[in-house]
């Protein structure tokens, strides 16, 4: 099946109005979080072992815990949303500067799969970051949570950059 134009400009834009709005949300329940116990979620993102411990005895109270499992969970609705909105604007870019087949095209169709990945790694990091607060902090979940970390950042960079691309493919006419 392929999609229109006016189809994927349409699913783009949704996706990506969806992903701006539970950003906002989760960056205001964040910053709530981190004002009211010294740690917000993003603070997990590159944190050893021993660096949780604190995060662990902040979040310890009720309130805080509530914060934070919120925070969490509205993550987990955050990724698809980044993913579909970013794969949109890559595909779109595809669209515009590489509609004929040919090794670039094969090229940025594998890079557009980026930020589908990213939301994979970035599921598999907060996975990692609750069994670390649920379970105990340990040396290697905080090294693998990590590398998760990076891989989703990577990801949604490549995603960015074919997204831009596809921005000014909006605007820029085919000579």
């Amino acid at each position: 099946m392929q999609l229109s134009r006016k189809a994927l400009n349409s699913r783009w834009a949704w996706t990506s109005a969806g992903a701006i709005a539970v950003l906002v949300v989760l960056n205001l329940a964040d910053t709530w979080l981190r004002a009211k116990s010294g740690y917000g979620a993003a603070d997990l993102q590159f944190m050893s072992a021993g660096a949780i411990y604190p995060v662990i005895v902040a979040w310890s109270s009720l309130p805080n815990a509530v914060l934070a499992g919120f925070g969490l969970g509205l993550d987990f609705l955050l990724m698809p949303l980044y993913a579909a909105a970013l794969f949109y604007g890559s595909v779109a870019a595809i669209d515009r500067f590489a509609s004929k087949e040919g090794r670039l095209r094969r090229v940025l169709t594998v890079c557009a799969m980026a930020p589908v990945a990213a939301a994979i790694f970035d599921a598999c990091e907060n996975a990692l970051q609750i069994a670390m607060l649920t379970g105990g902090p340990s040396a290697t979940l905080a090294a693998y949570a990590m590398q998760a970390t990076t891989a989703k950042f990577a990801g949604i960079a490549i995603g960015l950059v074919l997204t831009l691309g596809g921005v000014v493919g909006l605007f820029w006419k085919k000579a």
